[in-house]
């Protein structure tokens, strides 16, 4: 069952789900970067500081990882992959769709309860918590989709490692991305969804309400590499600026943490 939505809300999220896959107009010798769309404000100001710092600029086209890593199977033109989860990247590289040489795993996240800023609600995370109480008769947990995109599938298994998933199964919205999940709770549609802290720092309207132990789900890593269609420099050496030192505040300033090569 889904929650009542006003018109002007059901009419926002479709834009924010439709703008999400399309990137903006531009030339056709700029490099065109497939991201995860909880990447976009730490990814759309690294952006800013290549710009900054050579005169060039990029497209960036943010969607669910699965729907992106899906219209790269299909040709579509994209030079970089920026995942959300190593399942998608290894989704692309088992298909020899990525430069395997080229992929880095570069940055860790974690996911969060959250509400709107308004909300009291308050609830301890942990095993067998009363989330579902929390909820009560009508209300709904906005999350990405739980069984492809990154964000939905951690929080599912989260859900599911604290013992509460079958009670809030039927409670849940799922989105198409984490940004339109994010967009049920900041509109106050919901009252509680499940998204990235760094979605959570980026948006404020909503506040945290509890973290999910890491060793409720698997690693959150966001993997990126250039696709093995490309065939443009500029692609590979935005993939080098944002694994470098100028380009590192733009995510830790998100919330992002920076992952060392090898671990």
């Amino acid at each position: 069952m889904r929650p009542r939505l006003s018109p002007f809300a059901i009419v926002a999220l479709f834009a924010l789900a439709a703008g999400a896959g399309l990137p903006a107009v531009a030339g056709a010798d700029e490099p065109l970067v497939f991201a995860a769309a909880s990447l976009k404000n730490a990814l759309d100001d690294a952006a800013a500081r290549y710009k900054d710092q050579t005169g060039k600029t990029v497209r960036i086209n943010y969607a669910g990882s699965s729907a992106l890593a899906k219209q790269i199977e299909q040709a579509a033109p994209a030079d970089i992959f920026f995942s959300a989860n190593l399942d998608w990247m290894d989704y692309l590289e088992e298909r020899d769709l990525i430069k395997k040489e080229t992929r880095v795993t570069l940055l860790g996240n974690t996911i969060v309860l959250v509400a709107p800023k308004d909300s009291n609600a308050e609830i301890a995370i942990e095993p067998d918590m009363k989330l579902a109480e929390l909820l009560g008769d009508d209300g709904r947990l906005a999350m990405a989709n739980v069984d492809s995109v990154p964000a939905g599938k951690y929080g599912k298994a989260a859900l599911g490692h604290l013992g509460v998933w079958d009670a809030v199964a039927d409670k849940i919205v799922q989105a198409d991305n984490v940004r339109a999940a994010l967009a049920f709770v900041a509109s106050g549609e919901v009252p509680l969804g499940i998204v990235y802290a760094t979605d959570a720092a980026a948006e404020p309207n909503v506040r945290i309400v509890g973290v999910f132990p890491d060793d409720s789900h698997p690693p959150i890593l966001y993997p990126v590499a250039l696709t093995a269609s490309s065939e443009n420099p500029d692609a590979a050496a935005f993939l080098d600026f944002i694994q470098s030192d100028v380009a590192r505040p733009a995510f830790e300033k998100q919330g992002f943490v920076l992952v060392s090569p090898g671990s």
